[in-house]
């Protein structure tokens, strides 16, 4: 029986990629329920003239916004980070150096896309 097992993992100290990956699978989730966020808004925009206004309404308030947000930052990094591996499927940046490079790069261009967004919805 192995005794020399770690008991925890100390979450501050792992490399690059590996938080890229957990965040990728975060965001997952975060997409998840975003998308029924972004379909009930889609079902009251498109119902009347009246769920339209009830639309309207709620996305002034900044907790709605904050959700539209959230969600179009998810669905940015979850792609970017899905391209990403899609390339290292394909053998592409799959050596270590190119892999933490391609993790900063994904953090950066989500970055970008996230500051464009908050500046889209507010």
């Amino acid at each position: 029986m192995n005794t020399q097992r770690p008991v925890n993992l100390k979450i501050t100290s792992l490399p690059i990629t590996a938080v890229v990956s957990i965040t990728h699978r975060i965001t997952g989730l975060i997409l998840f329920v975003g998308t029924g966020y972004l379909l009930y808004l889609l079902q009251l925009v498109l119902s009347s003239e009246e769920s339209f206004a009830s639309a309207k309404q709620l996305m002034s308030g900044n907790i709605a916004r904050i959700g539209l947000w959230l969600t179009l930052v998810a669905l940015a990094y979850h792609v970017i980070a899905g391209v990403k591996h899609l390339l290292l499927d394909l053998h592409v940046g799959d050596t270590i150096r190119a892999a933490r490079l391609g993790s900063w790069v994904t953090l950066i261009v989500t970055f970008v896309l996230a500051v464009f967004a908050g500046v889209w919805i507010w």
